[in-house]
């Protein structure tokens, strides 16, 4: 999916919404787990329950993981089901990858190629050729951690190295890097008080947010001081909506709350492309 066809979708659904689908079997509804595939028959709930108000899907790839070759199989079927019954959906896998050039280049195929994602979570800490990689796929897109939204961010990401916080340099050299027009970047929105300085660095690049709703970030700060032209936003909720019930009305509490979530953003959307 290019960059274009990701904006286009977020004017025709009027949302800007990314679901996380962290699936845990404990928190799942405990009638489903007799079923053959449990991950797999939850997460096509969820995505049946919300495909029209959303444009992006994230299944976090440590909770497939965590199940073994059970889980890597709903993880296939989950991304073929997206795939085949709605294309017009980014996917991102949540993997935060990041290691030396083949070994990275191992993952992208991965990711790329053998799942058919249209993009993919890394760490940059290993610099430049643990990143590039990734970036040399036509298509695809790059989501690169920049400012995260849990409490050790302060240990490293904001640490001022030559009197420039690191996660400035990190966002600023990226920008120097082979096919970089295909980096996006995660930043939590429980810092919203630092969009605006992040979009000095990159003003057209689409930022993944975490952290609305259960980690406490505002979807209006994180609009005001984040949103660019063409929206420029990916704002993710996982336990918000897929947990919204354990019972057998999971389904139509999942939409409920995502259908909440896309009737804020449509109101932002409309008001943003109203000229258009």
């Amino acid at each position: 999916m290019t960059t274009q066809q990701l904006i286009d979708q977020i004017k025709i659904k009027k949302s800007f919404l990314c679901v996380g689908l962290d699936v845990d079997l404990t928190k799942i509804p405990p009638h489903l787990l007799v079923l053959e595939d449990p991950i797999f028959e939850f997460n096509k709930a969820i995505i049946e329950a919300t495909h029209d108000v959303a444009v992006a899907y994230k299944p976090n790839i440590a909770f497939f993981e965590a199940y073994g070759i059970k889980g890597w199989l709903a993880l296939q079927k989950t991304i073929n089901y997206i795939n085949e019954n709605h294309p017009e959906i980014f996917t991102i896998a949540d993997a935060k990858r990041g290691d030396i050039g083949n070994t990275s280049s191992m993952y992208a195929k991965a990711f790329f190629e053998d799942l058919n994602f249209d993009s993919v979570t890394v760490a940059p800490y290993m610099g430049k050729d643990s990143v590039e990689p990734f970036l040399a796929f036509e298509n695809k897109h790059t989501i690169m951690l920049a400012l995260t939204s849990n409490e050790g961010a302060f240990d490293f990401q904001t640490l001022l190295v030559d009197g420039k916080e690191l996660y400035k340099q990190v966002l600023e050299t990226s920008k120097t890097w082979k096919n970089s027009a295909n980096l996006m970047y995660v930043v939590g929105a429980t810092k919203a008080e630092y969009f605006t300085e992040i979009r000095k660095i990159v003003p057209d690049s689409f930022l993944l947010v975490p952290g609305v709703g259960a980690q406490g970030g505002s979807l209006s700060e994180v609009c005001k001081y984040g949103m660019n032209d063409t929206i420029g936003l990916l704002i993710n909720s996982s336990r918000a909506i897929i947990y919204a019930s354990n019972g057998t009305d999971f389904v139509e509490k999942a939409r409920e709350e995502a259908l909440k979530m896309q009737q804020e953003m449509a109101a932002i959307v409309s008001l943003k492309f109203e000229k258009v």
